[in-house]
């Protein structure tokens, strides 16, 4: 079992990945062979600014952990 990281690409109306070369050689990948494939979609760190929601705002939060200063 290998573990690689492919870009997906538009191929008409649908979405498709290649993998590289070395890969299929190692896993002997031939055409119509059925694979089992773990989806998962990097996330760069930028897009994951601001995920995260509070029910108090980020002011309220900064107030109540001075107050702990005094």
């Amino acid at each position: 079992m290998s573990e690689v990281v492919v870009t997906a690409r538009k191929w008409g109306n649908s979405i498709g990945a290649t993998f590289p070369a070395e890969t299929i050689e190692k896993e002997k990948i031939r055409p119509n062979d059925k694979l089992v494939v773990e989806v998962r979609k990097i996330m760069p760190i930028k897009e994951l600014f601001g995920i995260a929601k509070f029910k108090r705002s980020a002011q309220e939060i900064k107030d109540e952990l001075r107050a702990g200063w005094n």
